[in-house]
């Protein structure tokens, strides 16, 4: 947790004010003030990782089909950003990449070059995407990368990675490549085998959505008591920064970050 409260990360970057996933929404996050930034990942065609959400590029882009069959090359042809209407204030270079004069997709180590220039502590939620055309490999491209930048263990660096997934199998991939990299099982149902806030060995970090909180919310004593922490996502409203505030949330994840921040007086 942050010195004064939990900690706040931008969901897609600051993907209510820009479009999700472009580095403008993630530097704007940063100008927030929000402690962390959350990304979703994706391998390319040919073997690139990027921060993308959905399977198929027709919600976020101009393109059409699914991601991973389409090279890097190709998906900077398309532009990422004008379904989102753009936030008043925002100066263009935060809006658009710049490349070929539209929003363009994102690489991670992009993303990565970013955090590490923003010139303070950085925490990186990255979410390994399942299920996957190229499966494991996406955990294998991503801790490689990781290791790349000195970033696959906790360290010197001001950013600090944590690696999330909606799969067990996955996270335990990144645990056997990268012993040391924290690890976050998201949850948007509460499987029974959970009831009792007992995690999967190595894991120590819960990750449910803000519905399953609102469902159950003696979840999070149950975990709490566990000795796991708690990252909750999405969350938006003032009632839900609220109530997981109650709960002992350790992480925040919003669209809003900057609205979270306000909420909690920093």
């Amino acid at each position: 947790m942050a010195e004064t409260g939990p900690l706040v990360f931008a969901h897609r970057g600051s993907s209510e004010a820009l479009p999700e996933h472009t580095l403008g929404a993630y530097l704007r996050a940063v100008d927030e003030g929000a402690d962390g930034l959350e990304c979703d990942v994706r391998l390319t065609r040919d073997g690139h990782l990027i921060c993308m959400h959905d399977r198929r590029l027709e919600r976020t882009s101009n393109g059409r089909g699914v991601v991973s069959a389409h090279t890097l090359a190709e998906l900077n042809q398309l532009d990422f950003g004008s379904w989102h209407p753009p936030w008043p204030d925002s100066p263009d270079d935060l809006i658009l990449d710049r490349r070929g004069g539209h929003a363009a997709v994102l690489t991670l180590e992009r993303l990565l070059d970013a955090a590490l220039a923003a010139g303070r502590p950085i925490r990186l939620l990255i979410e390994t995407k399942h299920p996957a055309r190229f499966g494991h490999l996406v955990e294998v491209r991503l801790v490689a990368m990781l290791r790349r930048y000195g970033l696959e263990r906790p360290g010197e660096s001001p950013v600090r990675v944590t690696v999330m997934s909606f799969s067990p199998g996955a996270l335990r991939r990144v645990r056997q490549l990268a012993p040391e990299l924290p690890t976050v099982l998201l949850m948007d149902l509460l499987p029974p085998w959970l009831r009792d806030g007992r995690l999967p060995s190595g894991i120590r970090i819960a990750g449910p959505g803000i519905r399953v909180i609102r469902n159950r919310p003696r979840l999070a004593e149950r975990l709490r008591g566990q000795g796991n922490e708690l990252y909750v996502w999405t969350v938006n409203t003032a009632a839900d920064v609220d109530l997981v505030l109650t709960l002992g949330a350790d992480g925040i994840i919003s669209d809003r970050p900057r609205f979270v921040l306000d909420r909690l007086g920093r």
